[in-house]
């Protein structure tokens, strides 16, 4: 793929056409270079979701991949597309569906990161092996994105809510294509 701007947004045109269709909020192409890797996601992880050690896609499962092996993994990545939407369930449902057009396009390696919402209760609360294998996809910050940093740089909004139950949230998912 070349430098020229045009270029790598005509490559991501057809899956933000779909995202858009699905209902996204904002669907935008981003290059490689526009991701911003902190492995101190890492810290947010452990030390303020209550989700962690609990999830199949969670980074502290056992044999998960650490912050350098993730980063070096996208770094083989040139770009992709990162969905917006204000349901963590639409966000992934659109990833998804980019994901598998991307796959059939002949990107093979086509993969989303999407926050997993496939199950009410991750199996792994109760011992039990992952309901989705085929479909469960780490968070794009457990990957050790900063997503704040990344979207905002992107035009896109993303706060941190102080009263979350009350006002709307702001859900990123990512496709990277290649």
């Amino acid at each position: 793929m070349t430098n020229n701007t045009a270029d790598y947004k005509e490559k991501y045109k057809k899956y933000i056409e779909i995202a858009q269709q699905m209902g996204a909020t904002d669907a935008v192409p981003f290059r490689l270079s526009d991701i911003c890797f902190d492995s101190r996601t890492l810290l947010k992880c452990m030390f303020g979701c209550p989700d962690w050690g609990k999830n199949h896609t969670c980074p502290s499962r056992p044999g998960s991949p650490t912050m350098n092996e993730y980063r070096e993994m996208f770094s083989r990545y040139s770009g992709g597309v990162i969905i917006h939407t204000h349901d963590k369930r639409t966000s992934q449902r659109i990833s998804f569906e980019i994901e598998k057009e991307a796959f059939l396009d002949g990107y093979y390696f086509a993969i989303s990161l999407s926050d997993c919402s496939l199950c009410s209760t991750c199996a792994a609360v109760t011992g039990e092996p992952c309901r989705n294998p085929r479909m469960a996809r780490p968070a794009f910050h457990s990957v050790g994105i900063d997503v704040f940093k990344t979207v905002h740089q992107l035009g896109l909004p993303l706060r941190t809510l102080s009263r979350p139950d009350e006002e709307e949230q702001n859900w990123y998912s990512a496709v990277f294509i290649d």
